[in-house]
C-alpha cells in the first residue's frame, strides 16, 4: 500500500543540537521520536551506486547514544542485520523503549556510552528512514519501488562513511554488526583502513555462500510470486509472499534443537488460536511450529516493505570480499584492523567455520564462539556471553 506520512513532524536534536522535524519521507514506519537524520549527497555530486544509477540525495536515519571526544576517534558504528533499523540503544530519560540491542550498549556496558561515542545508521536501501525503494523518487514524485537502483554492501559502507565524515568522526575505535551488519563490518576494514582500529564482524562470512543466495533466492520468488506483488507495483503489501518469505528465513535463524526444544510435535490449541495464523491458508495449523512460523510472517509485514526485502537480499548475495579485487585470502590478509571475529555453534545460516576462515586469514585477529542453541539469532539473544565477549576485546 502507498503510505502517507506528510502527516508527519516530530521533533528530534540533530547533531548540532538544533530542533527540526523529521523529513516527512521518512521510509514504511514511523521511526524513534528520537532518531536523527542527515542529508547526504546533492545534484551535483550524486551518489552512484556500485551497479549503476544514481541518487540525487540520500536521506540516512541514524542514531547516536553518549559523547563525541574533543578528539573525534572514540566513535563505535553498529551495522545492522537485514530487517534491523537504526533503534539500536536505549536513552530511558527521553523515554525511549529499549532498541534490539539495548543490552550490550550504555554506561558500563561492553559498549559503554560513558567512553564510546555509539552510532548506529539505517542502511541505504531499508524502508526505516534512509533513502530506498519506499522513498519518493524526486524525479517522478512517486516511491521507487522497482525503480530503486540495485546497491551492493560497499554501497551501503559508503553511504555510512559519508554519515562518519558528516558527523566530524576522524577515526573509529570499532565497527561492530552481526550477519549483514557483519558483511559491512567486514567491507569498512578492506575500505576504509585508514580511519578503522577494530572490528567485530559476528556470525556473517567473507562471501555469501550458494547456500545463503539459494536461501535468499527462494524468499524473494515466494514474494514475486504473489499475485499481489504486481510485478512490483503494489498498492497494498503483498501479504502472502512476504510473510511466506519471512518463514522461509525464520528456520535458517534459528536451528533444529531449538525448534525441538520448544515446540516438539505439541499440536495447536484451536480454541486459543490466533486469527492472524489463519491469514496465509484458509486451513488452521496443525502443530505449534507452524503457527509461530505464520506468527513471525504476519509480523513482518507489518513492519517491512516487499521490494525492500527484495533489494536488501540482492545486496547480501552480492557480497564478496574478494570481487573485483584480489584472492579472499589476500583481502583478508591485508587487513590491518585488530580483528575479534564471533561465531555461533549452532549457527546454520553462516556456520562457524566461516567466521574461522575470516579470522584465520587477518593477521590480528581472535576467534570465539557463542555457545547456543538459538541458531544464527542467538547474537540478538546471548548477551551474557556478547557483553564479555566484547568487553574483554575491546578493553572496557
Amino acid at each position: 500500500m502507498h503510505i502517507n506520512n506528510k502527516n508527519r513532524s516530530l521533533a528530534v536534536s540533530t547533531v548540532d543540537q538544533k530542533s527540526e522535524t523529521i523529513p516527512a519521507d521518512t521510509g514504511l514506519l514511523a521511526p524513534n521520536p528520537h532518531t536523527k537524520f542527515a542529508t547526504l549527497f546533492d545534484e551535483k555530486n550524486p551518489f552512484l551506486p556500485e551497479r549503476g544509477g544514481e541518487l540525487q540525495q540520500v536521506q540516512v536515519a541514524y542514531e547516536t547514544y553518549g559523547k563525541l571526544a574533543e578528539t573525534c576517534d572514540n566513535a563505535i558504528l553498529i551495522c545492522h542485520a537485514l530487517t534491523g533499523d537504526a533503534h539500536v540503544g536505549n536513552n530511558p530519560q527521553q523515554g525511549d523503549l529499549p532498541g534490539w540491542w539495548a543490552e550490550i550498549i550504555g554506561p558500563g556496558k561492553s559498549l559503554d556510552t560513558d567512553r564510546y561515542f555509539v552510532v548506529c545508521a539505517n542502511f541505504l536501501g531499508s524502508c526505516y528512514g534512509t533513502t530506498g525503494p519506499v522513498s519518493i523518487n524526486p524525479k517522478t514524485g512517486k516511491r521507487y519501488g522497482v525503480d530503486f537502483p540495485e546497491v551492493t554492501v560497499r554501497d551501503m559502507v559508503r553511504v555510512q562513511h559519508a554519515l562518519m565524515q558528516q558527523l566530524g568522526i576522524r577515526e573509529i575505535a570499532a565497527v561492530i554488526g552481526g550477519s549483514l551488519g557483519g558483511m559491512q563490518v567486514l567491507e569498512w576494514a578492506v575500505m576504509f583502513p585508514e580511519m578503522v582500529r577494530r572490528i567485530i564482524p559476528i556470525a556473517t562470512t567473507a562471501r555469501h555462500s550458494a547456500w545463503s543466495i539459494a536461501l535468499n533466492e527462494t524468499a524473494r520468488l515466494a514474494i514475486m510470486n504473489d499475485p499481489d506483488w504486481q510485478k512490483g507495483n503494489y498498492d497494498k503489501q503483498p501479504l502472502r509472499g512476504l510473510s511466506l518469505a519471512r518463514m522461509i528465513a525464520m528456520i535458517s535463524y534459528r536451528s533444529q534443537p531449538s525448534f525441538q526444544e520448544r515446540f516438539g510435535r505439541e499440536e495447536v490449541d484451536l480454541v486459543k488460536l490466533n486469527g492472524s495464523a489463519r491469514i496465509l491458508n484458509n486451513q488452521p495449523p496443525r502443530f505449534q511450529v507452524e503457527s509461530y512460523l505464520r506468527y513471525q510472517g504476519i509480523k513482518l509485514v507489518k513492519r517491512f516493505d516487499a521490494n525492500t526485502y527484495l533489494t536488501i537480499t540482492r545486496a547480501m548475495d552480492s557480497h564478496d570480499l574478494s570481487r573485483n579485487r584480489k584472492p579472499l585470502t589476500d583481502v583478508l590478509s591485508n587487513i590491518s584492523a585488530r580483528t575479534l571475529c564471533i561465531g555461533i555453534s549452532s549457527d546454520v545460516l553462516y556456520p562457524p567455520h566461516e567466521q574461522q576462515e575470516i579470522s584465520e586469514n587477518i593477521p590480528n585477529a581472535e576467534y570465539r564462539e557463542i555457545i547456543s542453541e538459538h541458531g544464527h539469532d542467538a547474537f540478538l539473544i546471548e548477551f551474557d556471553q556478547l557483553n564479555k565477549m566484547v568487553s574483554e576485546f575491546l578493553g572496557n
